[in-house]
This record gives structure tokens, sequence and C-alpha cells, in this order.
């Protein structure tokens, strides 16, 4: 009997010192460090099983492989996959759950924190001499605000989002979560009664702090793409900082920069953007110098331990599934397992 094939399309995503261990099981395995769009369908063309983190599978790519039986994403997110596809080809399609509970929580505060006390702008102000221009034995350049008292809207409230409010209520802040439009209905347990109108947080917050999945609109609904935009920044009355560990396509970074040019949010820490890398010429990187903004390269989910547990977590999925007990299932046959 032909051993099953496997492939990864994109192990370079994966820090080099995280241990991936191979399935205990026969297999023949094949491992790319980047996968190009054009190279996809000859990639996995013959194979069973395919891993990708970043790299996009269609209906196209999927034609080219008639063996195919699962596709493990090494990620929470699934829209790298054309899940109808799958599910129409009878291919089943898996994903990472709760691996980031800690790490996307602690670098959105990371994020807050830094933004608040305006630390990297004091920190490159030391560094070009500013400290000894000011004469004196400390200076005012840029604001400093608490975060005791004041108010975090959160919007998403699944693992991350809960897990951040709690962190937010530990440091005395007022957390609030974002019901979807029109809903007003029980919240996350141990996070208050109700959730709030989500037009009122984005008009009452402080700061607000993205953890919602990227969904396109579609016959179940708006979706979540450009959730927030020139109307949601228009109402944000207290001019709150924009946190975005999430999706870049939950924010129309176009209307980000203008929101920021006048002066409707305070500041912004986006560790996601539509197109990744960036181009030079792309909104965030129009600001990325801002004092008022931080922009890191899709690193909240990049703690040494959290990828450790996230590639374990991918093995062990992929090993329940050639033993008949599929796990994390999004699409295809054994969905909602």
């Amino acid at each position: 009997m032909t051993s099953p094939r496997l492939v990864f399309l994109d192990r370079g995503t994966l820090s080099p010192a995280t241990r991936l261990r191979r399935p205990a099981f026969d297999h023949d395995v094949v491992v790319h460090d980047r996968t190009a769009p054009d190279q996809v369908a000859g990639r996995i063309a013959g194979a069973s099983i395919v891993i990708t983190n970043k790299v996009r599978i269609g209906a196209e790519a999927l034609d080219a492989a008639p063996d195919l039986r699962l596709i493990a994403v090494a990620a929470t997110g699934i829209d790298v996959v054309d899940l109808a596809a799958c599910a129409a080809r009878g291919i089943t399609v898996c994903n990472i759950r709760d691996y980031a509970r800690h790490t996307v929580p602690e670098h959105t505060f990371a994020l807050i924190f830094a933004l608040r006390r305006s630390l990297l702008a004091y920190a490159d102000a030391v560094r070009a001499g500013r400290w000894q221009a000011a004469g004196q034995f400390c200076f005012f350049d840029h604001p400093i605000r608490d975060l005791a008292g004041s108010r975090l809207g959160i919007i998403g409230d699944g693992a991350l989002g809960r897990a951040v409010g709690r962190i937010g209520t530990a440091l005395g802040l007022d957390v609030v979560f974002a019901a979807h439009k029109g809903r007003n209905v029980a919240g996350p347990q141990g996070m208050g009664p109700l959730y709030t109108d989500f037009d009122r947080v984005l008009e009452t917050a402080d700061i607000l702090t993205l953890h919602a999945p990227l969904i396109e609109p579609g016959p179940h609904g708006p979706g979540t793409r450009h959730m927030i935009g020139r109307p949601e920044f228009a109402r944000m009355a207290r001019r709150p900082l924009l946190i975005n560990t999430a999706r870049g396509g939950l924010v129309d970074e176009t209307a980000l920069v203008e929101a920021l040019e006048a002066g409707q949010i305070s500041g912004a820490g986006f560790d996601v953007a539509t197109a990744e890398p960036p181009a030079p010429d792309h909104p965030l990187m129009r600001i990325a110098q801002r004092p008022d903004v931080i922009v890191t390269p899709h690193v909240a989910w990049a703690a040494e331990e959290a990828i450790q547990t996230l590639a374990d977590q991918l093995i062990d999925l992929i090993e329940a599934f050639m033993a008949g007990r599929p796990r994390n299932v999004v699409a295809g046959p054994g969905a909602g397992s």
C-alpha cells in the first residue's frame, strides 16, 4: 500500500527554532519553505495531506489534487482555503485553535501601553539628544495617559477577546464588548450581563481593540470586512486608540490614514495589514513613522511558546485524522468535529 504523501507549502512561516515532529504513521513528506501562487497546483498534485499557513488554496489548485483528503491550516484563520470547493470534493479542512491565548493578548497590551505612554516616541527622542537639550530632569513632548478608569471597547468575544477583557479588568479598565449591530444580548461569562451596542462602543471607548475573524459579505450577513471605516471613525467621539491584532481587512486602511490625519483617533497599533508584507506605498507604511502609530509585522501570535503549541497541535490533528477521529474540522467530512 502506498504511503500517504504530506506536503507543507510554507514551513518558513514558522520559526526555524520550532520543533515539528514527524507524524506517527508511515508517510512521505515534502517540505517547502515558501510557495508562490503559481506553484500551488503543481506542489499539491499527488498529495494526500497538505499543510498551509498563508498559501492560498483555491478550486483550480484542488482540481490538480484528486488524492487530497486533508488540508491542515497551520493557523486559526481559514480564509486562505476555498472551503466550499473542499466540501464539494470531500476534502476535510481543519485548523489550529486556542494556541495564542497568551501571546496575542499580551501583544495587544504591549501596543496599548506603548501608545498610551508614548514609549517609542520618548525613546526616539532620547536617542536624538532631546533629554540633554531639555535642560531639566524630564520633558513633556508627547502625551502620557494612565489606563485605569479608561473604557476598553472589545470587538470580538472569542478566546482572545475574552482574555484581553480579563487583563483589562485587572488593570482597572472599564471593559465593554461590542454587540453585532442591532443586538443586545447576554455577554461573555464573567464579563458583565450585556453586550454594548456597537455604535455606543465606538462613541464611548478610549481604546478599541479588534479580535474578530475576517468574514466576507455573503448570504448570511454583511461580514466583517471594513467593519471599521469612515462612518465608524466619525462616531469615535473620544478619539480612541485603535488596536488591530486580528486581520488587516477589518479596517479600511485608507480611512484609517484619514482618521489619524483628521484627529478622529489618537493613535493606532496594527500587527496586520491587508497585504503582507505591505508595499512601500501601502497606507500603513505611510503612517508607520508617526509617533502615535506602531506597526508590527504580524508577530502578535509569534511567542516561542505559542508557535510550539501550534506545531504540536498541527501534528496532533493530522494523526487524529489518519486515525479516523478528525478534530477542529471547519469544512468537508467531519465538519463540526
